[in-house]
């Protein structure tokens, strides 16, 4: 299952806990099934039937089944770089 560092966690949070969105808002990551897979995220006021969801340091993360499968055994991380804009990585879980 995906895991998210502290930085991720806290990330994600800040995301989710602006004013307007519910108790159950997350961060909701899409794939297609590509040879070359991309991802979607967006911030959402829940998931969707069918997603699997990941909830850890607080934060809430929604993977739709393609993201579930790509992502099972990653480690997101993210990070705001020097403009404010907020950038995600992806690692291998040791």
């Amino acid at each position: 299952m995906l895991s998210l560092t502290e930085n991720a966690s806290a990330i994600v949070n800040e995301i989710t806990s602006q004013p307007g969105l519910t108790d159950t808002a997350g961060l909701r990551i899409t794939s297609d099934d590509s040879p070359q897979p991309a991802f979607e995220v967006t911030a959402a006021a829940q998931g969707e039937p069918g997603d699997q969801v990941v909830e850890q340091g607080g934060a809430t993360v929604y993977l739709d089944p393609a993201a579930a499968e790509l992502l099972d055994d990653k480690i997101l991380d993210a990070a705001v770089d020097a403009s404010g804009k907020v950038e995600f990585a992806l690692a291998v879980q040791g």
